[in-house]
């Protein structure tokens, strides 16, 4: 199953730095298009554009840094009795709620549908990914409100 859901996380990044590439080139083009020049000194439309043109610009860095480490990323298998840790899906039950959590170096926040469950990926800067790691099934936390069901 992990298998799937990495070949997914895969097409997802790889689709979203094709969107966000091209928007940033358009950020950029209206950025340097000499009809974006200030009218007045208090005109701000190419200051605004070149501005939103670099914010693009380093997502898209980051989200192809996503990509590479997905690229070459092989997900460890967990028994029921290993504690979490890095390449971990974990299922979690909140409240009487099933949620999935992927633990993944890159891409933290995506959600990938699979099989008609969501998985969210959590990166080592989520605090709910630093929490889980050394859990294992049966174990609970209270913040936030959570136990364990299964880990693979």
């Amino acid at each position: 199953m992990k298998a799937e859901i990495l070949e997914k996380i895969r097409s997802e990044l790889r689709a979203q730095l094709e969107r966000l590439a091209k928007a940033a080139l358009e950020a950029h083009a209206a950025a340097t298009d000499p009809g974006s020049k200030a009218e007045s000194k208090y005109d701000t439309r190419n200051l605004e554009a070149s501005y939103l043109a670099s914010g693009q610009a380093k997502q898209v860095e980051d989200l192809a840094e996503a990509v590479r480490i997905f690229e070459g990323l092989a997900l460890d298998n967990f028994g029921m009795e290993d504690a979490i840790d890095a390449g971990a899906l974990v299922e979690v039950e909140i409240g009487d709620e099933p949620q999935f959590f992927l633990l993944v170096p890159a891409a933290g926040g995506v959600v990938i549908p699979h099989d008609g469950i969501n998985v969210t990926l959590l990166t080592p800067a989520s605090g709910l990914y630093r929490k889980l790691v050394g859990m294992k099934v049966g174990d609970s936390l209270e913040e936030p409100p959570l136990m364990v069901t299964e880990v693979s």
